[in-house]
C-alpha cells in the first residue's frame, strides 16, 4: 500500500511517501504500529518523531476519513497521514 505523509509527518519522516507491505487482514491499528516502529526518530529538529506524532494524526484511506482502527486494509490502498493543521 502507498502511505503518503503531509506537513509535520513528512518533516518527521523526511519523505513524502513510501510503499509498505502488511500481512493480509492488517488493520489501521496494525498500520499505525508499523509506522511507529519504522519511524522512531525524526529526520529534523523541527518535528517530533512520527511515533510520537501518530497519536494526534488523522488518516484518510483512499480519500475517506478513517476513525475505526479495526478497519481492514487492502494492498492497493492509499493511506494519507495528516497531522493537526493550524490556520485556515
Amino acid at each position: 500500500m502507498l502511505i503518503r505523509y503531509f506537513a509535520a509527518a513528512a518533516a518527521s519522516t523526511g519523505i513524502e511517501a513510501e510503499h509498505l507491505q502488511l500481512p493480509n487482514g492488517a488493520t489501521m491499528a496494525d498500520l499505525r504500529t508499523e509506522l511507529a516502529r519504522l519511524h522512531t526518530v525524526s529526520s529534523t529538529d523541527h518535528a517530533p518523531a512520527l511515533a510520537q506524532l501518530l497519536e494526534r494524526c488523522s488518516f484518510l484511506r483512499n480519500g475517506i476519513a478513517v476513525k475505526d482502527t479495526q478497519l481492514a486494509l487492502d494492498t492497493d490502498d492509499v493511506v494519507d497521514v495528516l497531522p493537526p493543521f493550524a490556520g485556515g
